[in-house]
């Protein structure tokens, strides 16, 4: 073969693979925003805790995945009762549902009076106990009214 054949062979290679690099760049990119975009696009319902005392009605609202409730200031909803643990009991969001979990406290979490001994799904209308201290629990923008 002659010289002009060979390079024109060696120039259309190397444009070949040029155009496979940018190819394969650009369907990692475009991978990468429509990933993004659907993190974004899952965002974690809000999760008001409303305590009902005897002289007032309060109502707290989260919109971070993970609750923590205890007397610990470091506590993201801190109590103070002497019924209420250190670290009393979470409430995480994963799988798409809320999940309350007690954290090994003295005095015990409920659900609906019930005892909550493995972590286990709430809904909006749920009361939770901890301790002494009832709160009702309203997932996003859900406006419940406590029995």
């Amino acid at each position: 073969m002659s010289g002009p054949i060979l390079l024109v062979i060696r120039v259309a290679i190397t444009i070949a693979l040029y155009a496979f690099l940018a190819l394969a760049l650009y369907t990692l990119w475009m991978d990468i925003r429509r990933q993004s975009r659907l993190m974004s696009s899952k965002q974690v319902p809000s999760l008001t805790l409303t305590r009902k005392a005897e002289a007032d009605t309060r109502s707290y609202r989260f919109s971070t995945p993970e609750v923590t409730i205890g007397r610990d200031p470091a506590c993201d909803f801190c109590l103070e009762d002497r019924t209420i643990s250190v670290k009393h009991a979470r409430l995480t969001f994963h799988h798409g549902h809320w999940w309350a979990e007690d954290l090994h406290s003295t005095n015990g979490t409920f659900i609906n009076q019930e005892s909550l001994s493995k972590p286990l799904v709430v809904t909006a209308g749920d009361q939770l106990r901890c301790g002494q201290v009832e709160l009702l629990i309203s997932i996003g923008d859900s406006v419940e009214t406590g029995v």
